[in-house]
C-alpha cells in the first residue's frame, strides 16, 4: 500500500533570449496575469508531498515544489498555503509509526565515513494514529495512484494494517470516509497543480515488472482490460481506460468552480537513477574470485546450461563467464521459454534425478542479463549474496550461481509495457488539459533532456545520475532513494512550472535561485 518510490521528473531549463527573472530581482513588476492564486491547491502523490530520501520528513516537506510555488504566488496575491503538519517529526528523521511500531523507514543519508546511503539512526516520532483531521492546500499523498484520489476509506486508520488505507492520508483525512479530492475541494481552489499517474505504472516498474516471479502477461490488468481497480494488486499497471475516466473526473471537479491550473505529464520512469545506476554486467573477474572460480563455474554450471540452451536454438541465452572482462548477472525472466524439462533431462545422467530436477526448477527460465535490461537500485545489495531459497550451496549466489528474482530486473518486454502505459496516460493528460484550456508541464519531454544533460539558467549542468561521492554532491537533482528529487531538484521543478504559468496565463512570476537549495544530505557519522 505504501510506495516508497513515487516518480521524479525534472524540467529542463533552456536559455531564454533574455536574462531570467530570479526571486531576488530588484524592482520587478510581478503579476498574476490571468491566474488567481488566492487559494492554491496541489493534487498528487509523493512528489507533490515533498517526499525525499525514501520518506517525508519535516525538512523535506519544506522544499516540496507546491510550497516553493506558493512562495512565489504570495508575491502576486496568493493566499496562505498549508501542508500536513510534521511538527511531531521532532528530530527530522521521517519514517512512520503505527501504534508505536515502525511501518516506514527513516530518511536516507550519506555517512561520510562509509560513503554509502543508509537510514539515519533513530526512531521515528511520526505516529499515524495521531489524526489531524484537517484538509490542507498540499494534498499530495505518497503512494497514491490516480483512482486512490477518489476512494472513500483511503484515509481510514483502521484500514492501514489491512493494506486498505494510506498512512500518509490517514494522518490528515477529515474523516474515515473522506476522499483526497473531496478534502482538496474544501479549500475552494482558484488555482491548482495536478501531477498524478506516475504510481499507476511506477509500482510495476520498481518491482521489476512483477507481482510475483510467476507473473505472465495475462496477470497484467492493463493487458486484460480489467476496469475494476479494486481488484488490482499493488504492482499492477492501471488500465488506460480506467486512468482516463478517473483523470477526467479529477479535472472536472477541480475546474468546477472556474479554477485554472497546471497539469503535468508522466516521465519515462526507466530514465531515473533507480533503474540506471546498477550495471547489467557488474561481475568482474576479481568479484567472481579469479580464474579458478570462473573455470569451476563454467565447468559445473555455465557450460552445461549454454550447451542445453544452444541445442534448443538459444545460443546466447547463457554464455561462459569471462576471466578478462566484466560479466552479466544471471536473472530469472518470466517471459523466457521454460526449459526446466530439458535441463532436467540433460543433467539427469550426470547429476542424478533429484539434483537434475533441482537444476531444472532453478534455471528453467534463467538467462544472463543484457544491455536491454534495467537492474533496479536495491539489487546492488543483493547481487553476490547467498540465496536462502536455493536448493544447494553449489547454486546459491544471487546473480552468479542463482538467478536474480524477477523483482530485481526490468526486462525489455516489461519496459515495453511501462512505455505503452506511460504514452497512453500522457495522451489522456494532454487531451483533457486541452479540452479545459489548462497549462501543461511536459515532464516526459523534459526528462529526456535531463538524461543527456540539463543546463539551467545559471549555467549549471545536471544529469539523471545517482550520487557517487563528494565530486558529484552538488551536481545531482535526485535524492538518495534514486526516484525522488532532492531540495535542489524540487526547486528546478517549481521553476519549470512557473515558466509554464508565465507563458500560458500571461503572468510574471520570478524563478527560484536553484543553487540556494541543498543537494545530498551528508552527515559526519551516523
Amino acid at each position: 500500500m505504501k510506495n516508497k518510490f513515487i516518480y521524479l521528473a525534472i524540467i529542463a531549463a533552456g536559455f531564454a533570449s533574455c536574462e531570467p527573472e530570479f526571486e531576488n530581482a530588484v524592482d520587478a513588476n510581478y503579476t498574476a496575469g490571468d491566474a488567481d492564486f488566492t487559494s492554491y491547491v496541489a493534487i498528487g502523490n509523493s512528489l507533490t508531498a515533498g517526499y525525499m530520501d525514501g520518506t517525508v520528513s519535516r525538512g523535506s516537506q519544506i522544499n516540496s515544489y507546491p510550497n516553493l510555488l506558493a512562495q512565489q504566488f504570495a508575491l502576486v496575491g496568493g493566499g496562505a498555503f498549508t501542508q500536513p503538519s510534521y511538527a511531531d517529526d521532532v528530530n527530522n528523521l521521517g519514517g512512520l509509526m503505527l501504534g508505536g511500531m515502525p511501518i516506514g523507514t527513516t530518511r536516507l543519508v550519506i555517512d561520510a565515513s562509509q560513503s554509502r546511503p543508509e537510514n539515519i539512526a533513530g526512531t521515528s516520532t511520526i505516529e499515524v494514529s495521531n489524526l489531524q483531521a484537517t484538509a490542507y492546500n498540499n494534498m499530495g499523498v505518497p503512494g497514491a495512484k490516480s483512482f486512490h484520489l477518489l476512494a472513500s476509506g483511503y484515509g481510514n486508520v483502521a484500514g492501514v494494517a489491512l493494506g486498505q488505507a494510506n498512512p500518509y492520508f490517514v494522518r490528515h483525512a477529515t474523516s474515515p470516509t473522506a476522499t483526497v479530492l473531496g478534502d482538496a475541494m474544501t479549500k475552494n481552489p482558484t488555482f491548482f497543480t495536478n501531477w498524478i499517474g506516475a504510481n499507476d505504472v511506477l509500482a510495476y516498474a520498481t518491482n521489476g515488472g512483477a507481482k510475483s516471479d510467476g507473473m505472465t502477461p495475462a496477470d497484467d490488468h492493463n493487458a486484460t482490460g480489467n476496469l475494476n481497480p479494486t481488484t488490482y494488486g499493488g504492482n499492477d499497471i492501471t488500465n488506460s481506460n480506467v486512468y482516463a475516466n478517473v483523470y477526467n473526473q479529477i479535472i472536472t471537479t477541480l475546474t468546477s468552480n472556474g479554477a485554472k491550473g497546471v497539469v503535468c505529464t508522466i516521465p519515462s520512469v526507466t530514465s531515473i537513477p533507480y533503474f540506471t545506476t546498477v550495471p547489467y554486467a557488474p561481475l568482474s573477474p576479481t568479484a567472481l574470485g579469479g580464474s579458478t572460480n570462473i573455470n569451476a563455474l563454467n565447468a559445473q554450471l555455465y557450460g552445461p546450461l549454454d550447451g542445453i540452451f544452444t541445442a534448443y536454438g538459444e545460443p546466447n541465452r547463457i554464455n561462459p563467464l569471462s576471466a578478462t572482462s566484466a560479466n552479466p548477472i544471471l536473472i530469472y525472466d518470466a517471459d523466457a521459454t521454460d526449459r526446466s524439462a530439458q535441463i532436467t533431462g540433460a543433467l539427469t545422467p550426470t547429476l542424478g534425478a533429484p539434483t537434475a530436477a533441482a537444476f531444472g526448477a532453478v534455471f528453467g527460465k534463467a538467462r544472463q542479463a543484457t544491455a536491454a535490461d534495467l537492474v533496479v537500485l536495491p539489487a546492488s545489495s543483493v547481487i553476490g549474496t547467498p540465496n536462502a531459497s536455493a536448493p544447494s550451496t553449489l547454486i546459491n549466489i544471487n546473480g552468479v550461481s542463482y538467478p536474480m528474482a524477477n523483482k530485481w530486473v526490468l526486462t525489455a518486454n516489461e519496459k515495453a509495457k511501462v512505455a505503452s502505459a506511460t504514452a497512453a496516460f500522457n495522451s489522456t493528460i494532454v487531451s483533457i488539459a486541452s479540452a479545459n484550456n489548462l497549462a501543461v508541464a511536459d515532464m516526459n519531454a523534459i526528462m529526456n533532456q535531463l538524461v543527456s544533460g540539463l543546463q539551467i539558467e545559471t549555467g549549471q549542468i545536471y544529469t539523471a545520475n545517482y550520487f557517487s561521492g563528494v565530486a558529484t554532491e552538488n551536481k545531482v537533482l535526485f535524492s538518495l532513494d534514486g526516484v525522488h528529487p532532492n531540495a535542489r531538484g524540487y526547486a528546478v521543478i517549481a521553476n519549470e512550472i512557473i515558466k509554464v504559468i508565465n507563458e500560458h496565463y500571461n503572468a510574471n512570476l520570478p524563478l527560484h535561485y536553484v543553487n540556494n537549495f541543498p543537494g545530498i544530505n551528508i552527515v559526519g557519522s551516523n
